[in-house]
């Protein structure tokens, strides 16, 4: 943050000093709102939360370090009292922005891919000045605010993710740190029982280019038509990406390696050059094209953008994390959340990356999505059912949908399949109970057979084993018993339902 007096942060929020607090201190280290992460020269914002009131770590934050407490109410340490200390803190925010004309501001928003899209395009404009960005998703009304205070006078960029909840949030984001570059992803189907419809949602991602001067750029994907149909709602230039032929930045000739890694021709108005992306999943395409059409615009070479492009690694935890064991198990943590189109990306890297090996999935039921999430996790359970699992994990509750849906397209497969293929008794060569008949002999813990929920197994032979689990750690335990080497799991699921932890059981360790 640029160095500011209390004097200063109190008439910025209209607050009033207490607490003995010298009004000529200088915050000049971060804003953080955990007492865990003060510095020498913090300013500390306490916020009370359902579960825990930051004022009781007021006096450990000063302790610390931190020159003072941005409070509601007296703490016995210096501090700046003020009426809500999230409002105080967006203000703070706004007038920090406000001093850095030097600074140039993109917004990033979408359904999905906002994060992936966030840390590659910072790594881009890292190339041509110091930029500051989020770590992880802080695109709320809280991470929003404490991303900006990160930037000061020597910031040149400022990349920021804007989420929306509600029709006017991401106008709201906007008017905190005024984007010149704005970049719209896609919209889907994440919190529709929030907006009611896609339309709905449109109306809010497009606050966005709303926001951008007439001097300013929107970026667009053209493959998206509720995206497009937003060029008319700013008066900036727009660029268009995507992988239509009339897109200004676009992918050409896309491959997907065995890992499930993208390559593409970078085309540009100025030139074309090749990425081979180290990001899993073809998906990713979409979020490397959107930063470099953003780079693009701030006058970065096609043949820089590709380089950096094909570099770059995950950067966010629990967004498309694959890890190799020892014993040839492949993990892939997507954990972090989850709608409908991210999951139809997710089982589709998941076929990339598996190939001919045998594939597991945990899962969990999709959230709000209002009326349609009972058929939209039903049709959830369609896809997972119809994956080409050896068995499937549905975890927590509101499990039933899923549950239904994945019954469904297994009975279908089945009913495609001739009995005598079902039934025929094999001979196979290899150790003791290898040809032996499902449910006997070692092999027994191994074969694919169906349960559905509580019900009895069905005794299909080949067919994906669905279970449901009432948590995480049930979850991870049934798994790693069937897990065999060279196996390949999708773990994914929304933020509440903490599937993270599967992925940590699996891989032996806490990965939080």
């Amino acid at each position: 943050m640029i160095p500011l007096p209390l004097a200063r942060i109190a008439e910025i929020t209209s607050g009033a000093l207490a607490g003995m607090a010298d009004p000529r201190a200088v915050v000049r280290g971060p804003v953080v709102i955990d007492s865990r992460a003060v510095e020498p020269g913090s300013l500390f914002v306490a916020i009370k939360g359902e579960r825990v009131d930051g004022h009781d770590f007021a006096a450990q934050a000063v302790e610390a370090g931190a020159v003072a407490v941005l409070a509601s109410r007296p703490v016995d340490v210096p501090a700046v009292i003020v009426g809500d200390t999230v409002a105080a803190m967006t203000g703070l925010a706004t007038a920090v922005c406000a001093e850095l004309p030097a600074t140039t501001v993109i917004g990033i928003t979408g359904s999905a891919g906002k994060t992936t899209t966030k840390d590659l395009l910072a790594r881009l404009t890292a190339r041509i000045g110091p930029t500051v960005a989020p770590v992880g998703s802080f695109n709320n009304e809280i991470g929003h605010p404490l991303t900006v205070l990160k930037a000061d006078e020597n910031t040149r960029y400022l990349v920021l993710e804007l989420s929306a909840r509600d029709v006017g949030h991401i106008a709201h984001l906007a008017r905190i740190a005024p984007p010149r570059i704005g970049v719209v992803l896609n919209v889907g189907t994440a919190h529709l029982g929030v907006f009611g419809g896609k339309e709905e949602i449109a109306r809010a991602k497009g606050e966005l280019v709303e926001a951008l001067p007439a001097d300013g750029v929107a970026v667009l994907n053209l493959d998206d038509p509720l995206v497009a149909a937003m060029a008319g709602r700013t008066g900036a230039r727009v660029t268009w990406y995507g992988r239509s032929e009339d897109a200004d930045v676009r992918a050409e000739n896309v491959t997907v390696d065995e890992r499930g890694r993208a390559s593409f021709t970078l085309r540009t108005p100025s030139g074309a050059a090749p990425v081979a992306l180290r990001l899993y999943g073809e998906h990713a395409v979409e979020n490397a094209l959107a930063a470099a059409a953003a780079a693009y615009e701030l006058g970065l070479p096609v043949a820089t953008i590709a380089e950096e492009l094909s570099e770059a690694e995950p950067r966010s935890r629990w967004r498309m994390e694959v890890t190799d064991r020892e014993d040839g198990v492949t993990v892939i943590n997507d954990a972090y959340n989850a709608n409908p189109d991210s999951m139809r990306a997710a089982f589709g890297a998941l076929d990339a990356l598996a190939g001919g090996r045998r594939r597991f999935a945990v899962i969990a039921a999709l959230r709000e999505l209002g009326e349609e999430g009972p058929a939209l996790n039903e049709e959830l359970g369609r896809l997972a059912g119809g994956a080409g699992l050896a068995a499937l994990f549905v975890v927590g509750p509101d499990a039933d949908p899923i549950l239904a849906g994945a019954e469904a397209a297994v009975r279908e497969a089945a009913s495609r399949v001739p009995a005598a293929h079902a039934e025929a008794p094999r001979e196979v060569d290899g150790p003791p109970g290898a040809g032996e008949p499902p449910g006997t002999g070692p092999a027994a813990r191994l074969s694919p057979v169906t349960s559905f929920g509580d019900a009895p197994e069905t005794g299909i032979q080949g067919a994906t084993r669905v279970s449901h689990a009432a948590d995480a750690a049930q979850a991870g335990a049934e798994l790693s018993a069937l897990l065999a080497p060279g196996d390949v799991v999708l773990v994914k699921g929304p933020r509440a339902a903490g599937l993270e932890r599967v992925a940590a059981a699996l891989l032996g360790g806490d990965r939080r």
